[in-house]
């Protein structure tokens, strides 16, 4: 199946914005003006005002002496192309390819998406519904170009469907302004009494590349579908992406559960079958009332696992608010990475970072508790105690060197390190006695020192002489002295670690 495009064009989009806020105006002309050279020029019109004769690009003056009574409205910048890039979000639940041209129409990439509303004049139905229940008047069409869409919204019937290959056909009775093009242009055909579409179709094309320019062309090639037109869409599209509309909206946990395992059961088996798992996942749920929620999940390593991920997401169905219902979910795998299934030893015994039961144990703590934090670190090439280790991405990620075994070094790092009070008999020697948090250590073991020279290629600073010390009652830490003994100064003494 080829492509398909639905344009949408909102003739009154302003002016209707307004009026859901004001439903007195409802009745009445008015317009939106912006300055323009000096003098004042309408930018939006109402239908009733549009009844009367009042275009936009129009000159207030001249609105005024055509309606008496208009009320006028002052425009600010840039206020339509935000409410289009609104509604335009808000089309995503509908396909996830949404763009804004210049022109001010919605252009939706439906291809693959109609099915899912019970094909395209009901999939048009239903968004012709929704917005006119917002107060939004709609002009709509469907295509296989974007090109042909956009003509027959702007200037043929609304609602209505081209089949596959009917574009040319179906715009060949429309005006050459439906091809966008420039006014200079559109008079320069016009005045050659070249009407429609349909009188320049059978001419070739390097007679109206030379009478017309390319640009002319182009539009030409585009709408009948000879050449590809592209699309800059709102909202980038993953890859690995699945949506459900519901035949009913769901308000229950129960049902959004279903709709949940629905959408897992689909995208897992196409993760699985590229010896894919998502690392991130985000549940995007759109409401009928308009507004929009999510909800993300992350897992330790990559999974595919439907009935894992449901209990992960479970955890997260408290968090949605479906109001008066939920019609469309989205499901983003946000983060993927390779899967590729590992044997496992079962008849060892022995678990591994390599088995699943694990990784899924873990997503399940940090599921029930946000603030629940497990990290897996790996050693670096660092003599640096602070920078020796590295946080890992993930519970497989492979360490590229080995943990130092020659010296011993403490279970627990402090960071920073902190400061002690020490009494020590001679420069270089172990120390008799250190105060921690005013509590007095006496010394019975102690070995060291071991010199560790800051990276002078990162930073600048004295370097550190380590002790391994015993107290009275049998614990160990690991203190060190920052540079060497100057004269009457006392060096400045820390703790660093504490061993098992």
């Amino acid at each position: 199946m080829g492509k398909r495009y639905a344009v949408l064009w909102l003739p009154f989009l302003l002016t209707d914005w307004y009026t859901r806020r004001h439903p007195d105006c409802a009745d009445e002309p008015f317009v939106f003006t912006v300055p323009v050279r000096g003098r004042m020029s309408v930018s939006a019109v109402n239908p009733r005002a549009a009844q009367s004769g009042i275009v936009p690009e129009m000159l207030l003056a001249d609105a005024r002496a055509a309606v008496p009574h208009l009320k006028v409205l002052p425009d600010k910048p840039a206020r339509k192309a935000k409410l289009l890039q609104a509604i335009g979000l808000w089309c995503i639940r509908y396909t996830p390819i949404v763009a804004v041209d210049a022109t001010g129409c919605l252009i939706l990439d439906i291809s693959g998406c109609a099915h899912l509303w019970g094909g395209e004049a009901a999939y048009l139905q239903e968004i012709d519904r929704q917005l006119r229940q917002r107060g939004y008047d709609l002009r709509s069409a469907i295509a296989s170009t974007i090109g042909a869409a956009w003509a027959i919204a702007r200037y043929g019937p609304s609602g209505a469907i081209v089949p596959e290959g009917g574009q040319e056909k179906a715009v060949s009775l429309l005006p050459v302004a439906c091809l966008r093009l420039e006014s200079s242009l559109i008079e320069k055909l016009l005045k050659l009494g070249l009407r429609t579409v349909g009188n320049v179709t059978g001419m070739p094309d390097r007679v109206l590349k030379r009478r017309f320019g390319n640009e002319f062309v182009q539009r030409l090639a585009q709408t009948i579908g000879k050449e590809e037109e592209f699309m800059s869409p709102l909202k980038p599209v993953l890859p690995y992406t699945e949506r459900l509309p519901c035949l009913e909206p769901i308000k229950t946990a129960k049902g959004i559960e279903i709709a949940v395992e629905k959408l897992l059961e689909t995208l897992c088996q196409r993760l699985a079958g590229e010896q894919k798992g998502l690392r991130k996942a985000k549940l995007t749920y759109y409401r009928i009332d308009g507004k929009t929620g999510a909800v993300e999940i992350g897992t330790s390593r990559a999974s595919a696992h439907v009935q894992h991920l449901l209990v992960l997401f479970r955890q997260r169905i408290g968090n949605i608010t479906p109001g008066w219902g939920i019609e469309v979910f989205v499901l983003e795998a946000l983060k993927v990475e390779e899967a590729i299934p590992t044997q496992e030893l079962l008849w060892s015994g022995e678990g591994s970072l390599e088995n699943a039961a694990l990784a899924e144990l873990l997503d399940r703590f940090k599921g029930r508790d946000v603030h629940c934090r497990i990290r897996r670190f790996l050693p670096d090439e660092h003599y640096w105690p602070e920078r020796s280790i590295k946080l890992a991405t993930s519970l497989t990620e492979k360490r590229t060197t080995t943990w130092r075994t020659d010296r011993p070094r403490p279970t627990r790092l402090l960071n920073p390190p902190h400061p002690i009070e020490v009494t020590a008999p001679i420069p270089d020697y172990p120390p008799m006695l250190f105060r921690y948090k005013g509590e007095v250590h006496l010394i019975k073991k102690a070995d060291g020192p071991e010199r560790i020279e800051r990276a002078w290629w990162i930073e600048q600073g004295e370097h550190r002489d380590y002790y391994y010390v015993e107290d009275d009652q049998g614990r160990r830490y690991w203190l060190f002295r920052l540079g060497h003994y100057q004269g009457d100064r006392s060096a400045n003494w820390y703790l660093h670690g504490f061993f098992a």
